[in-house]
């Protein structure tokens, strides 16, 4: 086994702090990586203090996950020592389902391995994240990172990037649509810069006027604040899609009342209570849809890092120590931080020193 060390929480009212544990050795298919960055994704927080009620403690969180390969098993092909590498938020599937077999993994119907908070079937206990310092990941779940991207504005990527990316392309975003994203936070920030990327018209909708002009320089092409009635009226009838980032629960019914008709209002925000019910007539009578949507899968994963190497794409961040992270947790909830916390893994190896 593997000696590790990362952060971890051991109950719902516990601040992370130094947790030491193993990881297993690579097998034939295994790349062991050295985690150089780790981004911080309101899942974490959501997770670390139980807001789901799916939590096992002691855990540690993490899943955009950047780093350099150490080792690889026999029978590795696509990674080598020394090769930098990324890790998402899945780690295994079932591979044979239908989902699997249309690389749409995330949807995988039998058993998908998150990357931690995960029963892991390797080792009978429950996977652990990226904040730590090493981490053993099948193959077929490691990325290959463009050598062009700075690594640690990546590393959200891999979940605020493709959890963005995936619906945009999926709904085919383009050019000559008028496209809104609700929420300028971790996710809105990279969906505003993908759906510029993809040629859309760009709506930025948000309840802070102050927010206005740094969405301006995302890319957005408008800015509505969306508890000013006046404003969000003028937009009635004309979307073609809504990527509704927010993680809180709130009113549906103003966005579904500014989609054309057959247009899509797609959830990406899971909040901690639902949503209030939306009025069914909006949807009735103008045949609009609400859908929502995952990460993406492997393939997809993988396509979204090199659209970013090419298009020049990364997350605004603020790197942080791992010794910060409780602090970073309060900011998020207060909305403060420009767009990303991201760990310094590097960080680690004074506890490592303490130890």
């Amino acid at each position: 086994m593997i000696k590790a060390i990362g952060y971890a929480a051991h109950s719902p009212t516990t601040p992370l702090g130094p947790f030491h544990f193993e990881r297993r050795e690579p097998g034939p298919h295994d790349v062991q990586i050295e985690i150089l960055y780790c981004g911080v994704c309101h899942s974490d927080l959501h997770t670390v203090r139980s807001e789901w009620q799916n939590t096992v403690y002691p855990v540690v969180p993490g899943h955009e996950i950047v780093g350099r390969v150490t080792a690889v098993g026999d029978e590795v092909q696509a990674f080598k020592a020394g090769d930098l590498a990324a890790v998402g938020c899945m780690v295994d599937s079932c591979r044979t389902c239908p989902d699997c077999r249309e690389n749409l993994e995330q949807y995988c119907q039998n058993e998908l391995t998150f990357t931690y908070n995960s029963p892991d079937k390797h080792t009978g206990k429950m996977t652990y994240g990226g904040y730590s310092n090493v981490i053993v990941v099948d193959e077929h779940f490691v990325l290959r990172l463009p050598q062009k991207l700075d690594l640690a504005a990546a590393a959200p990527l891999l979940c605020a990037g493709i959890t963005t990316y995936s619906p945009l392309r999926h709904w085919q975003v383009g050019p000559g649509q008028k496209v809104g994203i609700v929420g300028l936070g971790g996710l809105g920030h990279m969906g505003v810069k993908f759906a510029h990327a993809f040629g859309a018209h760009v709506v930025l909708f948000t309840t802070s006027p102050s927010k206005a002009e740094d969405a301006k320089r995302l890319g957005a092409d408008e800015v509505v604040i969306s508890k000013n009635p006046d404003e969000m009226k003028k937009h009635a009838n004309s979307f073609d899609f809504i990527l509704d980032t927010v993680a809180a629960s709130h009113n549906l019914d103003a966005y579904i009342e500014l989609l054309k008709r057959d247009g899509t209002l797609c959830l990406i925000g899971v909040p901690e209570m639902p949503h209030p019910s939306p009025g069914v007539a909006n949807l009735i009578f103008r045949r609009r849809k609400i859908a929502g949507s995952l990460i993406g899968g492997i393939r997809e994963t993988q396509e979204m890092l090199d659209f970013c190497a090419d298009h020049d794409i990364v997350s605004d961040i603020e790197l942080i120590p791992i010794q910060k992270i409780n602090d970073a947790y309060e900011r998020m909830l207060k909305s403060d931080v420009k767009y990303r916390f991201v760990i310094d893994l590097a960080s680690l190896k004074q506890e490592s020193a303490a130890a």
